[in-house]
């Protein structure tokens, strides 16, 4: 979480089917303030509607991935204030958790607060070695308020979480993978672009659609209703024509 004087910008790229949301420092490290997590929010719902993209990458340019909230912004908030600023955070990272797409953090740096926050709210993690993650918020009399007390239960199981999240100390690459928080470490940033084409290539034989309705099953708990809509896109009609076939089904991202 940062304490300095730090101004953050977020863009959006698209280059075929992928969409990178990037996070650039225009002064000292990449944070959360409202103003970046409004802009983010406006780039999440704009992918949220390009059937095109199929994957969804979040990175940070820089020293950090994301080094958390703005401290110097909350030091003078009221409980209404905090209500808002935590339920305009819950949004904007429910929205990235449903995103149709596949997503992926890609933490070049430190992923602390907000930023292990966001990080969680993505389908998968890839981290360089050399980062360290964690929700050090109880550090300041807080907690995590974007989803991180709900989301990290359910990816390394409550005991490691109450671990992160009481002490508020961060652990590093190697501990975070072998507590499955993140799913690959690379030896450097510069190596995080091949390891994300190989998790593409990993996911291609999926239907998107098919892939779409297995995260809303994921995350609403009614994988009944999501089965039965699969028999009303295309794509299950031409999967199991193609296996029946012997043949590779040719997906048709957004149908």
């Amino acid at each position: 979480m940062a304490n300095e004087k730090s101004t953050t910008k977020v863009e959006l790229t698209k280059e075929g089917r992928v969409a990178t949301i990037c996070f650039t420092p225009e002064t000292g490290v990449n944070i959360f303030s409202s103003r970046v997590i409004g802009n983010l929010g406006v780039l999440v719902q704009r992918v949220a509607e390009d059937h095109r993209v199929r994957y969804v990458v979040f990175r940070g340019h820089g020293k950090v991935f994301l080094a958390g909230a703005d401290i110097a912004e909350m030091a003078n908030f009221t409980e209404d204030r905090g209500r808002s600023f935590a339920a305009n955070g819950h949004n904007v990272f429910n929205a990235i958790a449903a995103l149709p797409q596949i997503t992926f953090a890609a933490i070049n740096g430190h992923a602390l607060g907000g930023g292990c926050e966001l990080a969680l709210a993505c389908d998968f993690r890839l981290m360089v070695a050399t980062a360290k993650i964690g929700l050090p918020e109880t550090t300041l009399g807080l907690i995590p308020g974007w989803g991180g007390t709900q989301r990290l239960g359910k990816i390394v199981g409550d005991p490691q979480a109450r671990r992160m999240i009481f002490s508020g100390a961060p652990i590093n690459a190697e501990e975070a993978q072998r507590v499955r928080l993140v799913d690959e470490v690379v030896p450097t940033a510069e190596e995080l672009d091949a390891a994300l084409q190989r998790w593409f290539k990993l996911m291609e034989p999926g239907s998107p659609h098919a892939i779409t309705r297995a995260k809303r099953a994921m995350l609403q708990r009614d994988e009944i209703t999501e089965f039965s809509k699969c028999f009303s896109c295309s794509d299950a009609k031409e999967g199991i024509t193609a296996f029946l076939e012997k043949r590779k089904a040719p997906w048709i991202t957004g149908e």
